[in-house]
């Protein structure tokens, strides 16, 4: 199991990675967008759905990312307080009753809506939109596909980590 928690780690910063990188990107995007609309008075509807799409991304592809790192929401006032060990406990439960349930209900209720929207070749209703916006809507089953993994990889790290305490 070490050497598959290895690879999921190592393809959660990958993603990382992209969306760091989409950062960057967006920050161009709505620098141009907005200067070309001020000062030229020209705006594009398909530019402003792309900055949504990226902002998406990089939200989706943040998520297995930041619970890699540890940087997740989580009620700090009590949890600084306990031992490595009871913080272990309850980073290994918190996985498996609240982030690997979330995981496959979102996973399971995206399913259809995905694939509808592949079948329909769903676009923006804007005119000038963006088109394909069933490639946006992938983005939810493969960030949750990564957040699933990297819970997986969390279980097993805590389980190492109460391994030792033994």
């Amino acid at each position: 199991m070490g050497s598959i928690s290895y690879y999921i780690e190592k393809t959660t910063a990958f993603f990382g990675k992209i969306a760091a990188f989409l950062v960057m990107a967006l920050t161009l995007l709505i620098v141009y967008d907005a200067s070309m609309r001020y000062l030229f008075h020209s705006g594009s509807v398909a530019l402003q759905e792309l900055e949504w799409h990226i902002y998406d991304l990089i939200f989706l592809l943040g998520l297995s990312y930041t619970l890699k790192h540890d940087k997740h929401v989580r009620v700090d006032i009590f949890y600084t307080r306990f031992s490595k060990k009871t913080k272990a406990i309850i980073n290994i439960l918190s996985q498996i009753f609240l982030i690997l349930p979330f995981v496959a209900l979102v996973l399971y209720v995206s399913w259809d809506f995905v694939l509808m929207s592949y079948s329909q070749h769903e676009g923006s209703s804007d005119p000038g939109g963006l088109c394909c916006r069933y490639i946006i809507k992938s983005g939810v089953i493969l960030a949750f596909i990564l957040l699933g993994l990297q819970s997986i990889s969390e279980i097993y790290k805590n389980y190492i980590k109460l391994k030792g305490f033994k």
